[in-house]
């Protein structure tokens, strides 16, 4: 029970009080279950206070020295603590819902089943600090330092970490549903188990991270770093898959891209989880799919002003014989990123119509295509009387439509598009396609 005199000396004020512990440096003040709420510490000496199942709601704190002072049971909601020391007091099972802690100094402090829902604790250092089973929901953490600490089980739904010191927190089980994440550094954490069910991870850094099992639902998981992350396990349904950085060490195995309750599916590749579920549960993707693989026509040739003219009315004569026609329209070069993007154009398209006239980078776009589609029918056309620049020769090759088709105006190629180009091509398709 709380100490009277130490009661009536604290109730004198702040000034009275340090002056009394500057004069008693040896007292341990007993202030255990004393009604304080609304009271002004500010810059109060509470060090190796017993304030066990004290009542501090909306008391001033700011400033206030704490260090191993034991504040368990306590009831702290509202209060002010900006910038106090609480280095190493126990506060396990407090309840600071709502407290104000920025910049408060917490290290090696026990908040062990702590309340801190909605707690301010921007900047605190809450290194080495024991939150495990601590209830943060919605509890503003950006830019603090919880570097080592225990944040097992913790409840940080909707919380907020964004710029937070993460070296060294242990995260197993902890709760992260719908917390901004970004651009914070989980490095090798261990959040094996995790809810992290709308959690905000854009551009954060998971390598390393033991994520198996992980709850990752609805998640954004945008430029976010899973190098080397073991994701084995984990549900991803619903979670948002954008730049993600991967590599051969990133563990895939299991991931479950079906929601609680369904039965499981799974797959070995985050990036495709979301296509999959669509693909077996989506009759709108279905009906994509089928108007890509049997309606895409990919038109390759010279973008100058004089024949985008010719390519687009190509295009609008396509796609009034029901074809769905893609161009793509790129300066000729060999980087990976126009090789990988004509290689997946041509590949689902049901044809491909390339114009050689004048065409530089048509042969090169030829090349990748004999290459790498080689099952994908390829009708040549080209302006008559017009030289082919640097054609390579194709004519053995298995795609190819025997002969070209020269025309001289628009007009006249749009004339005879249907037996000429389209025909010619559909024939090649169904003997491509005969051979499979």
């Amino acid at each position: 029970m709380v100490n009277k005199k130490h009661l009536q000396i604290i109730r004198q004020g702040v000034d009275a009080w340090n002056e009394w512990r500057r004069k008693n440096p040896e007292l341990r003040p007993n202030l255990r279950g004393a009604d304080l709420h609304e009271a002004d510490l500010y810059e109060a000496d509470l060090s190796e206070a017993d304030l066990g199942k004290a009542n501090l709601t909306q008391a001033n704190l700011g400033g206030a020295n704490l260090g191993f002072a034991e504040v368990s049971e306590a009831r702290v909601g509202g209060a002010n603590l900006s910038k106090a020391n609480l280095t190493q007091a126990n506060l396990g099972e407090a309840n600071l819902s709502m407290a104000s802690l920025c910049e408060a100094d917490l290290r090696g402090a026990n908040l062990y089943k702590a309340i801190l829902t909605q707690a301010n604790l921007y900047k605190a250092d809450l290194c080495m600090v024991n939150l495990g089973e601590a209830n943060l929901y919605k509890a503003d953490l950006s830019k603090a330092n919880l570097d080592d600490a225990v944040l097992y089980k913790a409840d940080l739904s909707k919380a907020n970490l964004g710029g937070a010191v993460l070296t060294g927190a242990v995260f197993r089980g902890a709760k992260l549903c719908g917390a901004d994440l970004k651009r914070v550094n989980l490095y090798n954490r261990n959040l094996s188990e995790a809810d992290l069910r709308g959690a905000v991870l854009r551009g954060a850094n998971l390598s390393g991270a033991d994520l198996s099992g992980a709850h990752l639902d609805a998640a954004q998981l945008i430029s976010t770093n899973l190098c080397g992350a073991t994701l084995s396990g984990s549900t991803v349904y619903g979670a948002s898959v954008w730049d993600i950085k991967v590599d051969d060490q990133t563990n895939q195995q299991n991931l479950v891209i079906t929601p609680f309750g369904n039965p499981t599916i799974t797959v070995d590749d985050i990036e495709v989880a979301q296509f999959i579920y669509l693909l077996l549960n989506n009759q709108a993707i279905h009906k994509v799919i089928d108007t890509i693989t049997s309606k895409a026509v990919l038109i390759l040739g010279r973008f100058s002003e004089e024949r985008k003219v010719v390519l687009d009315a190509l295009r609008e004569e396509l796609r009034k014989h029901n074809y769905l026609p893609i161009m793509f329209d790129f300066d000729p070069t060999t980087n990976q990123t126009i090789i990988e993007t004509v290689k997946t154009l041509a590949g689902m398209s049901r044809f491909v119509i390339a114009d050689l006239t004048d065409a530089r980078s048509v042969p090169q776009e030829l090349q990748i295509i004999d290459t790498h589609c080689r099952t994908v029918a390829v009708r040549l056309i080209k302006k008559r009387g017009e030289p082919e620049y640097g054609m390579l020769d194709f004519r053995n090759s298995p795609w190819f439509v025997k002969g070209r088709y020269e025309y001289e105006t628009a007009e006249e190629l749009i004339a005879s598009i249907k037996d000429n180009v389209i025909g010619r091509a559909e024939e090649k398709v169904k003997e491509l396609r005969s051979r499979a």
